[in-house]
């Protein structure tokens, strides 16, 4: 019993450190929620982490944004569904911009965006890593299209939704309309 108070008591003083070096109160937020430390909220850990900063709602209220959070429907919430919820929503001029780059991505005009599309759109021969053999131009693709694929299913095809989710946490990180638009148009020579 000793070995494993100890053991609870360092685990413990581990998980106060980690979160002291922590500097997003976002994060922290999480990281305070998640009793449990295994980086994912089930919805005891949700319901009572909203308990403890004084949002009381009723079962119901708990329950609702609970599935909000959880977008896989997976029965937790890890930390990317945690921040996309938060996301503030992007303006319909951020939308438009967004679908005239999978528009352009997207040659085949199926609604999903693969390695047939980008072989005529973005050209990897110029890649180090294409020129000194490490990747083929294959799997340049591929990895290229993971940055926009789902987190959860890397399956090689991005959708529509998948495109806008990327760019809504890009868009988070940009004030103005104005200069969100100017970047994207530069970016996919829109």
């Amino acid at each position: 019993m000793a070995g494993t108070a100890r053991h609870d008591r360092e685990m413990a003083m581990n998980a106060k450190k980690k979160l002291q070096q922590c500097t997003d109160p976002i994060e922290k937020v999480f990281r305070i929620m998640d009793d449990d430390r295994n980086r994912t909220l089930d919805f005891k850990e949700f319901a009572k982490g909203l308990n403890d900063y004084g949002v009381l709602l009723e079962k119901e209220d708990i329950e609702a944004a609970f599935k909000r959070f959880d977008k896989d429907a997976s029965g937790t919430i890890d930390y990317d569904e945690f921040l996309m919820t938060l996301r503030p929503p992007m303006s319909n001029a951020r939308k438009e911009v967004i679908t005239q780059a999978f528009r352009k991505l997207d040659k085949t005009g199926d609604g999903v965006i693969t390695v047939e599309d980008l072989r005529g759109v973005y050209n990897c021969k110029h890649h180090p890593k294409y020129q000194n053999g490490e990747m083929t131009e294959e799997q340049l693709f591929r990895t290229f299209l993971d940055n926009f694929d789902s987190p959860y299913d890397k399956d090689g095809i991005v959708t529509m939704e998948e495109f806008l989710n990327y760019y809504a946490g890009v868009s988070a990180s940009i004030d103005t309309d104005v200069y969100f638009i100017v970047m994207m148009q530069n970016a996919w020579k829109l």
